[in-house]
C-alpha cells in the first residue's frame, strides 16, 4: 500500500491510497463468498454458483462495492496513522479506480487539527465584579426549594386551570386522518409549561375531568416531521385528572426537614451563604470565558467544517442523552417542542465552534509555556473520575487506554492554562 498527503486549504487535506491489485482480488473473493449463499442460478444449488458464472451473469462489478467496503476501513486507519497527520473529523471517501487486476485506489478528504497562532493571553482586562446577594434572590431560593418539596393533590371539584398538571388521553387528526405518534394514553402536562405546540395548554384550561374537548392547533412551518409542516390539526382531548401543588408551610418545621438548621431564620442566612458561594462560581466561570474569548479574539486559526460538524453531531448527542435520563427521546422532544434536526444543528454550530476554538486556544497555551503535570496530579484525577463510577482508581486505570490517558493528562493541562490565564488577567 501507498499513501500520498495533499495538504489543502481551511486545515484540510487528501490523502490519495493505492491497494495493491492482489489485496483486491482477495478482497473480492471474500465478498463472493460472503454474498454467494443469497445468489440464485439456475442450474446450481443456492450458494453453489462459481464466482466466474455469477460475474457472467450480473456483471464483473457486482462484487466491487462488497470488496471496496472490506478493504478501506483497515486501509484508511493504516494510511491515516502513515501520513502522520492529527485528523479531527470522519473522512470523505471517493473511489478513484475500482478494476479487477488493477490497483485499487481511493482519495480520504480528511479535516486536520488547525495550527494555532497565539496573540496576547496574558494581561487581559476584564471587569471586576463582586457577588451580592439581595433578600427578595434568598425568598425566590427558598420558595424553589418549597416546590421541589411541595405534594400534588388530586382535585375533582373544579375545572383545570393554569399551573395544574392534568393525566390526559389525546388522540390527533390531520384532514380527518390520524397521524403517526398523535396518539398518547396517560399522558401527564402541565398546563403553562409550554411543553406542547401552539394553543394547546391554554385550551385545555377550563376544562373538567371526563369532559372530551377538541383542540386545534396548527403545527410550525418548520416542524420535525415534514408531513405535519404547517398543517392544523384537531385533537380530541379527555381529562381524566386534575392535580395541584400543595407547598409546605414555611415555618420551623420546613427548615428542619430540608437542612439542617434549627430554626428558619438560621436556613435563611445558610441558604444566602450558598447563593454567594453559587454566585462567586458563576463570576469565577463569566470571567474564565471571558478571558478565553479574548484569546480566541486576538488568536489566528483556520477551523475546518467537518470538525464542527462532528463537535455538533456529538453535542446533539449529548443533548439527546441528558433527555432520555429524563425518559424523554430526541424524538419526542422535537415533536413536543417543534423543533427540527435543521434547526437544532443551525443553533449548536455556533456553540460548537467556540467549544473547539476554546479548546484549541487553551492547548496552544499548554504548548506556549510548556504546561506539565505531575504524576501526583494525574493519580488525583484518575481517583476523581474512578469515584464518579463508584470504581477502584487502579481498576479504572488499567481498564481506560492510553488515548484516553494522554486526554485526561492533556485535560489537567488546560485547567491550569485557564488557571495561569486568569491569575494573569487586570481586574478594571
Amino acid at each position: 500500500m501507498s499513501v500520498q498527503v495533499e495538504k489543502l486549504e481551511k486545515s484540510m487535506a487528501k490523502l490519495t491510497v493505492e491497494v495493491a491489485a492482489e489485496e483486491f482480488d482477495a478482497a473480492l473473493t471474500k465478498a463472493y463468498q460472503k454474498s454467494r449463499s443469497k445468489i440464485s442460478m439456475p442450474g446450481f444449488r443456492k450458494g453453489k454458483a462459481p464466482r466466474a458464472m455469477i460475474e457472467k451473469m450480473y456483471g464483473a462489478g457486482i462484487f466491487y462495492e462488497d470488496a471496496a467496503n472490506i478493504i478501506i476501513p483497515d486501509a484508511y486507519e493504516s494510511a491515516a496513522e502513515e501520513s502522520g497527520l492529527e485528523i479531527v473529523a470522519q473522512p470523505e471517501i471517493d473511489v478513484i479506480q475500482m478494476e479487477k487486476g488493477k490497483a485499487f485506489i481511493f482519495t480520504a478528504s480528511v479535516a486536520v487539527k488547525p495550527e494555532v497562532i497565539l496573540g496576547a493571553y496574558k494581561g487581559l482586562e476584564v471587569e471586576k465584579k463582586t457577588a451580592e446577594v439581595t433578600d427578595e434572590e434568598v425568598d425566590e431560593e427558598i420558595n424553589r426549594i418549597r416546590e421541589t418539596n411541595s405534594r400534588m393533590i388530586t382535585v375533582d371539584d373544579r375545572a383545570a386551570q393554569d399551573g395544574d398538571t392534568v393525566l390526559i388521553d389525546f388522540d390527533g387528526y390531520v384532514d380527518g386522518e390520524q397521524f403517526e405518534g398523535g396518539k398518547a394514553e396517560n399522558y401527564s402536562l402541565t398546563l403553562g409549561s409550554h411543553s406542547f405546540i401552539d394553543t394547546f395548554e391554554e385550551q385545555l384550561v377550563g376544562k373538567n375531568i371526563g369532559e372530551e374537548t377538541e383542540v386545534h392547533v396548527t403545527f410550525p412551518d418548520q416542524y420535525q416531521a415534514e408531513e405535519l409542516q404547517g398543517k392544523s390539526a384537531l385533537f380530541k382531548v379527555t381529562i381524566k385528572e386534575i392535580k395541584v401543588k400543595e407547598l409546605p408551610e414555611l415555618d420551623d418545621d420546613f427548615a428542619q426537614d430540608v437542612s439542617e438548621c434549627d430554626t428558619l431564620e438560621e436556613y435563611k442566612a445558610e441558604t444566602r451563604t450558598k447563593l454567594a458561594e453559587s454566585k462567586d462560581a458563576a463570576l469565577k466561570r463569566e470571567k474564565e470565558e471571558d478571558i478565553v474569548n479574548q484569546i480566541i479574539e486576538n488568536a489566528t486559526m483556520d477551523i475546518p467544517e467537518p470538525m464542527v460538524d462532528a463537535q455538533t453531531r456529538q453535542m446533539t448527542q449529548e443533548f439527546a442523552g441528558r433527555l432520555q435520563s429524563q425518559g424523554l427521546s430526541l424524538e419526542q422532544y422535537m415533536q413536543f417542542t417543534g423543533m427540527n434536526p435543521q434547526k437544532m444543528v443551525e443553533e449548536l454550530k455556533p456553540q460548537a465552534l467556540k467549544r473547539i476554538q476554546s479548546r484549541l486556544v487553551l492547548e496552544a497555551v499548554v504548548a506556549a509555556e510548556n504546561i506539565e503535570i505531575s504524576e501526583e496530579e494525574f493519580n488525583q484525577e484518575i481517583e476523581n473520575i474512578a469515584s464518579m463510577y463508584n470504581m477502584e482508581a487502579d481498576k479504572f486505570k488499567d481498564m481506560i487506554s492510553e488515548n484516553e490517558k494522554k486526554q485526561i493528562e492533556m485535560d489537567i493541562a488546560v485547567q491550569k492554562a485557564v488557571d495561569l490565564v486568569v491569575e494573569a488577567a487586570v481586574e478594571k
